[in-house]
């Protein structure tokens, strides 16, 4: 509610700073967007742990992780239509962005009050084990800072938070300079570099449904994500080494390949991080991931841009190579401890454990059974 709020409030403040010398408003509205993204961008792992099962969990992650690329691609198809470049004529260029902010502040609004009113915590019966257990617990007991000092003290959490910074701060990176390495080798080719954005961004969102599908049906948490990072490598490569060769349909393609795989690893990481530091909490493990992806993600770009500017595309896409293979000798060193999946398997108990018997399914018990672990 927080995260929707704030984007709302937000997004109506864009719509008091059209005149020319609000511009000031327009910044500090655009800070308290990206202030409800932290409270947005962590609620995939959340969400699909509280809400559905172990078949069903990873599926729901990147779902939840292909809405977020949704609103990319959105962000490249719509305001060049709803803005087009008029710059002989700025009242029009004026009036067409008072129609975006408004249609943006009117979507926003109903999302926060549909939020309010349709979402709930927590459903009814647990979905799996591993909810029923972490259910039991007070939630009076829960200590953030406990929480915070124990995923740090996680090695192959640590390992896994400096890996996921790397490929997904990559992503940004490349997201954020795609424009400049296409017109760099294709003058005045403005309009399929976006094209080739919005390729980058579908493919991934194809990614992540895939990938998570594959989470489900093999629980190959780590197998997955190194898989997926040695590929998102090769395809990077590719995409340098292909970039100036003047056929841009060589671009659309490996930019399809390379956004199919470095999109696909986003749920990937969170329901990694998951698995290996449960019973901690969701929204904790994710926050770290993506406050690790942003740092990175600002630093890599900073860098590739002046590397794209002063020497070419290639070297600044060589300098994210040569980090994203750091990033896959990490991952290999991650020890694969799948808690979750170990108490929802009944491999491992933790203090106790719950087995969830009030459902409609079963319904010869209205109660919860919590047997003490042995």
């Amino acid at each position: 509610l927080l995260g929707a709020g704030l984007n709302a409030l937000g997004a109506w403040l864009k719509c008091g700073s059209l005149a020319p010398q609000r511009y000031p408003l327009t910044l500090a509205a655009q800070a308290v967007c990206a202030v409800a993204q932290v409270f947005i961008l962590g609620l995939p792992s959340r969400i699909a742990s509280v809400w559905f099962g172990p078949t069903e969990v990873s599926t729901a992650c990147a779902v939840a992780v292909l809405g977020n690329q949704l609103g990319t691609a959105i962000g490249f198809l719509l305001p060049p239509v709803l803005v087009p470049n008029t710059p002989n004529d700025i009242d029009l260029m004026a009036h067409n962005i008072g129609i975006m902010f408004y249609g943006t502040a009117i979507v926003s609004t109903l999302l926060f009050f549909l939020a309010g009113v349709v979402f709930e915590e927590k459903p009814k019966y647990p979905p799996s084990h591993s909810q029923a257990v972490l259910q039991t617990k007070p939630p009076e007991d829960y200590s953030y800072k406990q929480s915070i000092i124990n995923l740090f003290k996680n090695i192959p959490f640590i390992l896994l938070l400096i890996s996921y910074g790397i490929m997904t701060g990559a992503f940004y990176s490349v997201s954020t300079l795609l424009n400049q390495m296409i017109v760099t080798h294709y003058e005045g080719e403005e309009v399929n570099a976006g094209r080739i954005g919005l390729t980058l961004v579908v493919a991934g969102m194809v990614g992540s449904i895939i990938c998570g599908l594959w989470l489900d049906y093999t629980k190959t948490y780590k197998q997955t994500t190194l898989i997926v990072y040695i590929l998102s490598f090769i395809g990077l490569l590719v995409f340098t080494f292909t970039l100036d060769l003047g056929y841009l349909i060589v671009v659309f393609v490996t930019g399809g390949v390379l956004g199919f795989f470095m999109t696909g690893y986003l749920p990937l990481g969170f329901e990694f991080a998951v698995e290996i530091t449960y019973p901690e909490s969701e929204g904790t493990s994710s926050g770290l991931l993506n406050a690790s992806a942003q740092i990175f993600g600002i630093v890599f770009t900073l860098v590739q841009g002046k590397l794209t500017t002063d020497y070419s595309p290639r070297a600044g896409n060589i300098f994210l190579c040569a980090w994203i293979f750091v990033g896959i000798i990490l991952t290999a060193l991650i020890k694969s401890d799948l808690r979750r999946h170990n108490v929802n398997s009944g491999i491992m108990n933790l203090d106790v454990k719950a087995v969830p018997v009030d459902s409609p399914v079963e319904s010869e018990s209205t109660t919860l059974k919590i047997q003490s672990a042995l």
